[in-house]
């Protein structure tokens, strides 16, 4: 049975969910709910603000292995399972938005969807989102990987991939795990030079997507397209 109902009713994170909306918890109380349950001397409360500082942030504990994550003590491979699980529901029904219609008439689902692939990544990983030529979503691909500059990132992979794939467009994206999403020079020197290999074969970058923790920066509404 789950130790949440010992709480006081406006104190609940699943009433103060339900009458107030998920983005006004916290992310131990988001946690709470998921969990349902404490172990023995801890509420699932307390036990989900220790897990979150055992691995320094919610983002670090969804992106845990399974064996860091059953290391703390009364959560198993059940929990892990689950939690993976919710995880990809969420990146599918994201997916499914953007994938049935227009990709450029959403940008905020469209940094949704890649906020969500690239939040938990601890390393920089570069990806592209392919489009077709109703900019419709025909795969998003992890295709860097590392420190990501300029001579990491390898135009005719990118080229290839859409040739394979017969897209018509493209948005790049990639992430910084340092939780800053400001683009670098670097980053921009990307930009252009992809811009300019695309353009050979008359593929259109739409735009660069900066991710960070609680952030997306599109480099095309700052005008660096």
């Amino acid at each position: 049975m789950s130790d949440l109902h010992l709480w006081p009713e406006g104190e609940r994170p699943r009433e103060k969910l339900l009458s107030k909306g998920p983005q006004s918890l916290s992310d131990a109380e988001l946690l709470a709910i998921f969990l349902r349950t404490g172990v023995r001397g801890k509420n699932v409360i307390e036990l989900s603000r220790e897990m979150i500082q055992h691995f320094g942030s919610l983002k670090k504990l969804l992106a845990a292995s399974e064996k860091e994550f059953c290391q703390i003590k009364g959560i198993g491979r059940a929990k892990y399972v689950q939690l993976q699980a919710s995880i990809e529901m969420s990146q599918r029904h994201i997916k499914e938005q953007i994938t049935q219609q227009d990709a450029i008439k959403n940008p905020a689902q469209v940094k949704q969807y890649v906020q969500s692939r690239l939040i938990s990544k601890v390393n920089e990983v570069f990806a592209v989102l392919f489009l077709d030529n109703q900019h419709q979503v025909l795969a998003f691909e992890e295709l860097f990987f590392g420190t990501i500059n300029s001579s990491s990132v390898h135009p005719r992979v990118v080229l290839q991939r859409c040739l394979a794939l017969n897209a018509a467009a493209v948005i790049v994206a990639h992430n910084h795990p340092s939780g800053v999403s400001e683009p670098s020079l670097s980053d921009v020197n990307i930009t252009q030079t992809l811009k300019t290999a695309l353009h050979l074969i008359d593929v259109r970058l739409l735009d660069h997507l900066v991710v960070a923790a609680h952030q997306v920066t599109s480099m095309a509404e700052r005008g660096q397209i």
